[in-house]
């Protein structure tokens, strides 16, 4: 589970970013070939690598291994680098915020995933109609 974590945040922060795997790869002194392995999960990567990583990406280590409170499922969509089906206006984000502003995000997260789970319920049934 540690590794999924490790390769969604650092596709996450790529994306953010706006880097190659080729960029990252070169920047952390690691071969391209490992870090295609790393990403599709065939490789373990020691803690120097890691660091190295995180230098490269000039980001914290530890934020690297968060795995905050995201579901495995939408770990999933993003270690995949799919977005996912969010319709227009809706986009997902990650950051680093006081508890405050985490409880009103959290908040935010329920009533627009209901209003998504009640949307696709609603084009599920037009299209058995």
């Amino acid at each position: 589970m540690y590794n999924f974590i490790l390769i969604t945040n650092i596709l996450r922060i790529l994306d953010e970013k706006g880097m190659t795997k080729s960029e990252l790869a070169k920047k952390a002194g690691v071969s391209i070939a490992f870090f295609t392995d790393l990403t599709n999960d065939k490789a373990n990567p020691s803690l120097r690598i890691i660091e190295a990583i995180a230098e490269a990406l000039e980001t914290p280590l530890p934020m690297l291994l968060d795995s905050s409170d995201m579901e495995l499922a939408d770990l999933e969509v993003l270690a995949k680098r799919k977005p996912g089906k969010l319709p227009k206006g809706f986009v997902w984000k990650g950051g680093v915020l006081s508890e405050y502003e985490a409880y009103q995000v959290d908040q935010w997260d329920k009533k627009n995933r209901a209003f998504l789970t009640k949307e696709a319920k609603k084009a599920k049934t037009k299209s058995k109609q």
